[in-house]
């Protein structure tokens, strides 16, 4: 029903006025009697194989929605009717920002995929807590952090020790978002010697709390092999709990998009099918360069269980949706965990 009535009417107005709509939508839906019920019917799939154990916290299943559509931390709860494992929200800054001119978002339809460049839009670390303390325990919970856009680059590190701190009582686990494509983040965020006294600060901070959260990185699809090699570096030099492969992409080739509408859409990152191949290629490296060292959540491309099991069989331990969601509705979480559980 979703991708034969309701996504042509979503898909013929503004993205980001239709995402706003959406969220209103399922906002209200949810507070009609039933509604919730009748969706956890449709969609949750609920069966103690589907169960995941990965740092140190357990899974209902392994489909999460990615960072980025949940930003401020509004609709996990209602998403969670939907079947997710888990929701991660942000990215969060420390301070309000309404992020890049608009228009930002664009679709590529042909290509099943998305081009953004929001610009870390979202309301800040106090509305973001304020949200979450709304939590009904449905999931578990991810707090991807990043830097304010007009941050200088000696308080980088201040920026995400704020999120983290203020964030640690209310989330399950934290994502560093160091590769967003969109932010102006300089070459600061992608040198190793800085990440690592990045990750290094955070993981102090996190010792002075009575329990430890996962800290994980989110990298880009982008990267060369000996640039994935230094990730593998990076993270067994400071003991960090995983990667998160991966971000958008900047790459623009193969796609079915003529070169005028890409012009004209401009810079951004591009996610959905079009980067599934890079981003499963970047699981299957780290995965088999390290020899499964470390946990990785698996995200680019998802629009389908195949496309799931892809990242699973290259190495990925959980994985992520957002374009696909989009793209394929509620379904999509629902089809792939029967597919787990079928294989």
């Amino acid at each position: 029903m979703y991708k034969a009535l309701i996504r042509p009417i979503l898909f013929s107005f503004d993205p980001e006025k239709v995402h706003h709509f959406t969220f209103s939508l399922i906002k209200n839906l949810s507070k009609i009697p039933g509604i919730s019920a009748l969706l956890k019917t449709l969609y949750k799939v609920e069966d103690p194989r589907l169960e995941r154990q990965l740092f140190g916290l357990t899974f209902k299943n392994p489909v999460g929605l990615a960072a980025g559509f949940d930003k401020n931390a509004v609709l996990y709860n209602e998403l969670a009717h939907f079947g997710f494992g888990f929701i991660e929200i942000g990215t969060v800054t420390p301070k309000a920002q309404g992020g890049n001119p608009k228009k930002r978002l664009f679709r590529l339809k042909d290509d099943k995929g998305i081009i953004n460049r929001m610009g870390f839009n979202n309301n800040g670390l106090e509305t973001a807590i304020k949200q979450l303390k709304k939590n009904k325990g449905h999931l578990i919970i991810g707090g991807n952090i990043g830097k304010n856009t007009q941050t200088t680059p000696e308080n980088y590190t201040a920026d995400y020790l704020e999120c983290f701190n203020a964030l640690h009582p209310y989330v399950d686990y934290f994502v560093l978002n160091v590769s967003c494509p969109n932010v102006g983040s300089h070459a600061k965020l992608n040198d190793k010697d800085y990440l690592i006294e990045l990750i290094q600060t955070v993981q102090k901070a996190n010792n002075t709390f009575s329990q430890q959260k996962p800290i994980l990185l989110k990298i880009a699809p982008d990267l060369n092999d000996t640039q994935l090699d230094e990730i593998i570096e990076l993270v067994m030099q400071t003991n960090l709990d995983g990667v998160i492969a991966s971000n958008t992409s900047t790459d623009r080739k193969d796609l079915k998009a003529s070169e005028s509408r890409l012009q004209e859409i401009g810079n951004g990152g591009l996610s959905g099918q079009p980067i599934k191949n890079k981003s499963t290629r970047v699981i299957s490296y780290l995965s088999e360069k390290s020899n499964k060292a470390f946990p990785i959540i698996g995200v680019g491309g998802i629009h389908s269980a195949k496309d799931a099991l892809e990242k699973i069989n290259a190495g990925a331990d959980l994985v992520q949706v957002y374009t696909g969601f989009i793209y394929e509705g509620p379904q999509l979480i629902k089809d792939i965990n029967k597919a787990l559980l079928n294989r």
